[in-house]
């Protein structure tokens, strides 16, 4: 690749492009809202947010140190993260509140960046994180999945047309800050009724003696507050 050509590409990567119309804006949240509503839908989307959640997961681990050996993604939309290191400290406990935080953290970075016309910028880090998340995969079910969302994201950053990227830029985003809120209740009716006895807020309980509600309702916290500022940074309000 020549200088011009590595000169357009960094263009391409840092420059800014034009935001779709309000009532676009507007629509792919509530698109995004029907993939987080009704049952049948979730059910397929929620794998979307289970790499995301897997994801935080390794990245806090490589970044507090640990060795991270391995991801599985699974058809029934649970997953599982296993990193080595010391079993207790503060990389423990950062890697295990990284899960059901990460989806709202990334939907929140994604409105940043879109409220600052990034769009190429937001869907080519995208693409670099789920490669980088595809080295790390340890089943075939997993696999499958990262490279179907890998895929999509690399056909639309490539060949399609800007207006459908931002489009789909859009939706992404929304749909991770929505997609973030509902698992962090659906963690809290099962602990009601007993169950997930051994669930990232149990973990971050044991780790650190504080009850797992106050975990939960951390949980909470970052979903919500992620949601309403990145809903207004996405509205421009």
């Amino acid at each position: 690749m020549d200088s011009s050509s590595t000169a357009g590409l960094w263009d391409r990567l840092t420059g800014i492009q034009t935001a779709p119309d309000l009532w676009l804006v507007i629509a792919t949240g509530v698109v995004a809202l029907a993939a987080v509503g009704p049952r049948p839908l979730w059910r397929l989307s929620r794998n979307a947010v289970t790499i995301a959640h897997e994801g935080g997961h390794g990245l806090l681990a490589l970044l507090t140190g640990r060795r991270l050996d391995g991801i599985r993604l699974h058809s029934d939309t649970s997953g599982v993260t296993v990193s080595r290191g010391k079993p207790t400290g503060l990389g423990m406990i950062l890697t295990a509140a990284a899960g059901y935080t990460a989806p709202s953290l990334l939907g929140l970075g994604g409105a940043a960046l879109l409220s600052a016309h990034r769009i190429t910028l937001l869907l080519w880090a995208a693409t670099a994180l789920l490669v980088a998340m595809l080295v790390m995969i340890r089943n075939a079910y997993g696999a499958l999945t990262v490279l179907v969302t890998g895929g999509t994201f690399v056909l639309v950053s490539w060949l399609a047309p800007a207006e459908v990227q931002a489009v789909f830029a859009y939706a992404v985003v929304w749909f991770l800050l929505l997609g973030g809120v509902r698992p962090v209740f659906e963690l809290g009716a099962k602990r009601r009724h007993g169950g997930a006895p051994d669930s990232d807020a149990d973990q971050l309980g044991r780790l650190t003696h504080v009850h797992p509600v106050v975990w939960l309702l951390l949980f909470h916290v970052v979903a919500l507050c992620s949601l309403v500022g990145g809903g207004r940074w996405l509205l421009a309000l």
